[in-house]
């Protein structure tokens, strides 16, 4: 009988234990914690990068949340055509991008500027980066700078941000833009980097994604058609591409003389 009483208090014990590790799992996706709160809370904001990652930051569980949900919404929100195409034709199995939707929506709304000089980029200042509230990606601006046997692959890239903070002589402002490929695992780009046996930079890392990255200038990938697409003199840019996809680079930008000025307006 006494043998009986402990085997009830020992099944009563274990069925309130597994009652409350049951009730501490479901409370930790309830409330503000529920990812379907947190897409609406987000999409009343309009998607505000800059309240994603404030909440990116506030524990481990809410930096996953958005990693995996908040900055995809995010991206597709703000710019959906060009999201759409980064994802289609099997060229984001599961979803999932290289370098994290996290490293996309940088790129959107991040400026990298230029930090330091680099191999074939001479820089007298440094051009902080800094957040952009909009900015322009094109297929067209991507394919200008892909080398003729690289056609076939998606490029998206920005117009050029100016800093002329960092002009050189008065003359030129510095230029930054950036891009993503789509797919750059199956890319012909990457092949011929693969192929050539390009040798990734020691002293540069993607401001996106943290990954490293092939000088398109010292790969001998950078077409005539970059520099006339950027309003730059041939010779006078550099770019480069991470593991990734993630496309950034610097160039400087002929300034219009006045006469070019009147000349445009007429």
């Amino acid at each position: 009988m006494e043998r009986s009483r402990k085997n009830r208090h020992r099944d009563a014990c274990s069925t309130a234990d597994a009652s409350d590790s049951g009730d501490s799992g479901s409370d930790a996706n309830t409330g503000i914690l529920d990812e379907r709160v947190l897409m609406l809370v987000f999409r009343s904001m309009d998607w505000d990068p800059h309240v994603i990652c404030v909440a990116a930051c506030v524990s481990r569980r809410l930096r996953a949340v958005a990693g995996r949900v908040l900055f995809r919404e995010l991206c597709f929100a703000r710019a959906p055509r060009m999201a759409a195409a980064l994802t289609s034709a099997g060229a984001a199995p599961g979803g999932r991008l290289g370098g994290g939707w996290q490293a996309l929506a940088k790129l959107l709304f991040f400026c990298c500027g230029c930090a330091a000089p680099t191999r074939f980029f001479t820089l007298d200042r440094p051009a902080p980066g800094h957040f952009v509230a909009a900015s322009r990606f094109s297929k067209t601006s991507g394919r200008s700078f892909l080398p003729r046997r690289c056609w076939g692959d998606l490029l998206f890239v920005s117009d050029p941000c100016e800093h002329r903070e960092s002009s050189r002589g008065g003359d030129e402002d510095l230029g930054a833009y950036r891009g993503v490929f789509r797919g750059f695992m199956q890319s012909r780009t990457r092949a011929w980097l693969i192929g050539k046996q390009a040798e990734l930079e020691a002293a540069v890392r993607c401001p996106y994604c943290g990954a490293r990255v092939w000088s398109m200038t010292a790969a001998g990938l950078v077409p005539r058609s970059a520099s006339r697409r950027l309003g730059s003199h041939q010779g006078s840019l550099e770019y480069f591409v991470c593991v990734n996809g993630h496309l950034h680079g610097h160039c400087w930008l002929a300034q219009l003389s006045t006469d070019d000025d009147d000349e445009e307006e007429d």
